[in-house]
Parts: C-alpha cells; sequence; structure tokens
C-alpha cells in the first residue's frame, strides 16, 4: 500500500529529496486507501513542502516534534514515557517488524510513526487497520494538539485516525488529550523533560540522519502507470 510510504514521507524531517517527491507522493495518495476528503486535506501540507523554503519547513518541523514531547513522533513516549515497559513494548514492536520481513535500516527508534507507517505499506490493510487501531488514542491526541496549532500536519493525524475508525471518546484518548501542551519556546522546561537519554534500540545509531537518504528510491513512490 503506497500510500503508507507516503505518509510515512510527510511525517519525515524535510530534505531536497522530500520536496522533490512530492508530485510521486501525491499520485500515491490517490491509490483508493484513503476517503477523497481526507486525501484533499492534505493539500495545504503537500503545497507547503513543495514551495516553502526548505531551512524554514526544518525549523518548523523541529518545533513542533523534536522539541515537544506531546508531539513527539515516538508512539511509546506518550504511553511509557522513558520507564522499563517502553523497552520491552519496543522489543515487541522489533519481533513484529521482523517477523514480517521489514528489518530497520536507520537510527529510527522502531515506535517512530513513519517507520511504523512504512512497515504498515508491507501489510494487508486490515492488519495495518488493526495495528493503528491499537495506537489510535495515540492518533487522536496528536491530531487534537496539532490542529490546536494550526499545523498542516494535522491532516497526516486525521487521515490515520479515520482510517483506522479511532474513537476520541475513550478513557485512553481523554487521558492523553487532558495532558497540558508543551511550550516548545520554554527551553528550561524542555530541557528537564529531556534530561534523560533515550534508548536506542535501531541497529546503528551512527548510520546517519535517513533524511539524507533519497525519499524517491527509499520509499519507491515513482507513479504507476495507471497514475500517469
Amino acid at each position: 500500500m503506497r500510500t503508507f510510504k507516503a505518509l510515512s514521507a510527510l511525517l519525515s524531517y524535510p530534505s531536497r529529496d522530500l520536496q522533490l517527491a512530492v508530485p510521486a507522493i501525491r499520485a500515491a495518495l490517490n491509490e483508493g486507501l484513503l476517503p477523497r476528503a481526507a486525501v484533499a486535506s492534505l493539500a495545504p501540507l503537500l503545497a507547503s513542502l513543495e514551495g516553502d523554503d526548505l531551512y524554514n519547513l526544518q525549523e518548523r518541523y523541529v518545533l513542533l516534534f523534536d522539541r515537544s514531547r506531546t508531539l513527539s513522533l515516538n508512539l511509546f513516549e506518550h504511553i511509557h514515557g522513558e520507564s522499563r515497559d517502553r523497552g520491552g513494548a519496543m522489543v515487541d514492536l522489533l519481533e513484529t517488524y521482523r517477523a514480517g520481513g521489514f528489518d530497520l535500516a536507520g537510527s529510527e527508534l522502531p515506535d517512530h510513526l513513519p517507520v511504523l507507517l512504512e512497515f504498515l505499506s508491507t501489510r494487508p490493510a486490515a492488519e495495518a487497520r488493526d495495528i493503528l487501531a491499537d495506537a489510535g488514542h495515540i492518533l487522536v491526541a496528536l491530531a487534537e494538539r496539532l490542529t490546536r496549532r494550526e499545523a498542516a500536519y494535522a491532516a497526516v493525524l486525521d487521515a490515520l485516525v479515520t482510517f483506522a475508525s479511532a474513537d476520541p471518546r475513550t478513557e485512553e484518548a481523554r487521558a492523553l488529550l487532558s495532558e497540558t501542551d508543551d511550550n516548545p519556546e520554554d527551553l528550561a522546561a524542555l530541557d528537564a523533560v529531556w534530561e534523560e537519554a533515550q534508548v536506542t534500540f535501531a541497529p546503528d545509531p551512527d548510520a546517519g540522519c535517513p533524511v539524507s537518504r533519497d525519499i524517491l528510491a527509499r520509499m519507491d513512490l515513482s507513479p504507476a502507470p495507471n497514475m500517469q
């Protein structure tokens, strides 16, 4: 399912490769997995990635996802934090990847949402929906928090919430939504939150920044013949 590869790319750190891949990403999103309204809502993000200054895009991305724990794309951060339970959950997720013939190729953590989406692109739609539904409360919280900040990335999370039929009324979702959003400008508070180094579960932490890789080649997002 190329749609999940496209969504994974959209949630990746902006790079020149990503900007060049936008036409292929746009085509992949039209394979029919998502409702038309969900695809249409992604247009502002696609336009921004394609046309905005790269440094501005990178600054915005870092401000959202790297300097705000409540917007972390590492899913287990929202339910386990730095507890020991996170390590066990990470190992279980790695085993799920390996059982599906999927190996991590960079320094990303297994629970990084773009990594999960890339894995789901190799699985049947029903299995992908079940896995995303298990994380539905986290997806709901991320979508709402991004919407509060009027971030174009909210459309990606909204699309995942729709696909997974995630319910924002569950106890787990309400608990996450009750948390106070981080202030990315409060550096002292952020330093206190992130002072403990994250455990690295990827094969090689020195493998290099994954965003330096060619997105088109990694994601195989060249338009299919019927999408020309």
